[in-house]
């Protein structure tokens, strides 16, 4: 059982996620904002997919600024915690000085060893550039990442609760009391598997968020991440075998976990960004989730930089540029 448990574990870790990474509370809750299924969970649907993720009932709320982490001329660094179901989720919260209310930008980090994961860490330069902007940032670390609460389940739930944390990141920001939020303008910056799970949020929960954001993202096909990482490790690949089907054997299966099936879904506008040398992130698989949501009539941006690699070092400024001129479009009061 301790192998399964941990070949399932790699499995997830490298399927999923292995798209490496840059490197005082006045909140009570007012009535809840708190998204409700739908309809009645279908029994017949497979639980681990994003059709049962899109039929469960979100519950984000309890947002605390739990101690001022640094601060300086244009912004106070906070370390915060909320509650995303059952489970407190730490991060770290970047509000600009002044009165508000502001736009309010929620970032999902990429790839990094929860083992050697610290609170905030990734997206470093967007958090504080985003700031000095006039944008809140709240850098969620997700579930079993810094101090948030394990969740026992999430490897077997292919990490799911990932997606979870950050369309409930959304929902306690919009259930908070802080006058400094403007609720009406909240957008998601995803990078690397942040990127993946900004594509999940777009069809899980429609409307959660305002407009999106992808750098460098995974691919929006499950499989393509599954053949690019995990095909060649065979005891993970027996061990997928036998719970849920290689792609070949149970194509219904990783189609109902892959993002570029559900597009039609999608009500929000998206933007990406991907280098044209990324050595991590094939830009091939961002050609073809552009191609699925024209494909759906969606709303989506596409820009290419020529040269560029995973971590966008030579042209970050530029993305970045390109990153506050979509978020001010399309984040409008």
């Amino acid at each position: 059982m301790r192998k399964i448990l941990a070949l399932i574990s790699i499995f997830s870790l490298v399927f999923l996620t292995a798209c490496a990474s840059e490197t005082t509370n006045d909140s009570t809750s007012p009535a809840s904002v708190t998204e409700s299924p739908s309809a009645p969970i279908d029994q017949t649907v497979n639980p681990i997919s994003l059709t049962a993720l899109s039929q469960k009932e979100f519950i984000g709320k309890d947002l605390k600024l739990e101690k001022v982490l640094g601060e300086n001329s244009k912004f106070t660094r906070y370390f915060v915690k909320y509650k995303s179901g059952e489970f407190t989720i730490s991060g770290i919260m970047n509000v600009p000085k002044g009165e508000g209310p502001f736009p309010t930008l929620v970032l999902a980090h990429g790839y990094i060893d929860p083992a050697i994961y610290t609170t905030g860490r990734g997206l470093a330069r967007e958090q504080k550039y985003l700031a000095e902007r006039g944008y809140v940032v709240l850098h969620t670390d997700y579930r079993n990442h810094a101090e948030s609460d394990d969740d026992p389940d999430n490897d077997f739930n292919l990490r799911l609760g990932y997606t979870e944390d950050v369309i409930n990141a959304a929902l306690a920001l919009k259930n908070s009391e802080f006058t400094f939020i403007d609720k009406e303008r909240i957008g998601l910056l995803g990078r690397s598997m942040g990127g993946g799970i900004a594509f999940n949020s777009m069809v899980v929960k429609p409307g959660i968020f305002d407009a999106y954001v992808a750098f460098a993202p995974v691919s929006a096909n499950v499989i393509d991440n599954y053949n690019r990482w995990t095909r060649m490790n065979f005891d993970i690949v027996e061990e997928i075998d036998k719970r849920f089907g290689l792609p070949e054997d149970n194509p219904e299966f990783w189609q109902g976990i892959s993002a570029i099936n559900y597009f039609d879904k999608a009500t929000e506008p998206l933007l990406i960004l991907h280098g044209t040398a990324d050595e991590t992130c094939d830009i091939k698989w961002s050609e073809a989730t552009v191609k699925a949501l024209q494909n759906a009539g969606k709303s989506v941006e596409f820009i290419q930089y020529e040269g560029e690699r995973h971590a966008f070092s030579p042209r970050w400024e530029d993305s970045i540029k390109e990153t506050i001129r979509f978020f001010e479009d399309n984040l409008k009061s």
